[in-house]
């Protein structure tokens, strides 16, 4: 990330502290929620919402660059089944990036492609390794490090969502991302027990746990793209929820911070740490700033 793009970004963010209903610095675009995957922990892929078309997706990108967003997240389902037109993840990539947004950002699970050349982050699932991966996302690891061969840009992250299948993973997920020269870094996130996935959830114990094991990662020096702050605020649930800086959109509707918001008593079970992140941030927090100008200024 350039320094002016980073001294827009917290001009931004200066404006939403001293403005308690401005509007939103971070954004989600759902695509589809086709997806060729039925991950384990997953509550919330194939419902047979409609595919947002071309135009309606320039359209909302539009509005949300008025509205002052600047960083931009594309998502599934699986974007790379997302098609209009003969327009795809790319054009919608391009014209992001035309139209001035910050931070371009894809979140794939790697079977189908994982090249994005245009994204500055394309943010690749993978939840542990070879075994554990499978297991939670069936016979795929393999297609997703062939896949990885192949891309045309190191602007790769790996995202794991931590659950207690693979608690003891995150060691080695973050050593393989430090070992291949494409990959930038491993972003975590916890799970968040949808229905039907509760049985994943980590208990208060495996989440010091992990938090544990996380930052001494970060203390090693090892590319880890979290930070460290909101791990402990995350632990503590002392934030503030929904974060008011960043939506979801999905079939036309926007969400405050993600659609667990509407989801009576999920939001205090939330695993999603930009979310924790961003409402440090946007309250102020010395630490979170310090955190961000290392971590954002080093991997984006």
């Amino acid at each position: 990330m350039k320094w002016s793009d980073f001294a827009s970004l917290a001009l931004s963010g200066l404006k939403a502290m001293a403005r308690p209903n401005s509007l939103p610095v971070l954004a989600t675009i759902i695509l589809t929620d086709k997806c060729n995957l039925s991950c384990r922990h997953c509550a919330v892929a194939n419902r047979a919402n409609p595919f947002s078309s071309y135009d309606e997706t320039l359209r909302l990108m539009g509005r949300l660059k008025e509205e002052g967003v600047k960083i931009l997240f594309f998502c599934g389902g699986e974007v790379f089944l997302w098609q209009d037109g003969g327009y795809d993840i790319h054009q919608l990539v391009g014209e992001a990036k035309k139209m001035g947004f910050i931070l371009v950002c894809v979140v794939t699970n790697g079977t189908i492609s994982v090249d994005v050349p245009g994204a500055d982050l394309v943010f690749l699932s993978l939840d542990g390794m070879e075994e554990t991966h499978n297991l939670i996302r069936g016979d795929t690891f393999k297609t997703i490090m062939f896949n990885l061969q192949r891309i045309s840009k190191p602007n790769v992250v790996f995202y794991m969502a931590i659950n207690n299948i693979n608690l003891r993973d995150i060691g080695r997920v973050t050593n393989l991302a430090a070992q291949n020269h494409r990959v930038k870094a491993v972003s975590f996130n916890f799970h968040t027990p949808y229905a039907g996935t509760e049985g994943l959830a980590l208990s208060q114990e495996q989440k010091e746990e992990a938090i544990a094991t996380i930052t001494r990662l970060i203390r090693e020096g090892a590319p880890v793209f979290n930070l460290p702050v909101g791990l402990d605020y995350y632990l503590s649930g002392d934030w503030e929820r929904p974060c008011r800086q960043c939506v979801v959109y999905e079939d036309g509707r926007g969400f405050t911070c993600g659609r667990c918001s509407e989801i009576p008593g999920l939001c205090r079970e939330c695993g999603y740490l930009f979310a924790v992140e961003f409402a440090l941030l946007l309250k102020g927090n010395l630490r979170a700033i310090r955190d961000m100008l290392k971590v954002y200024l080093k991997y984006c």
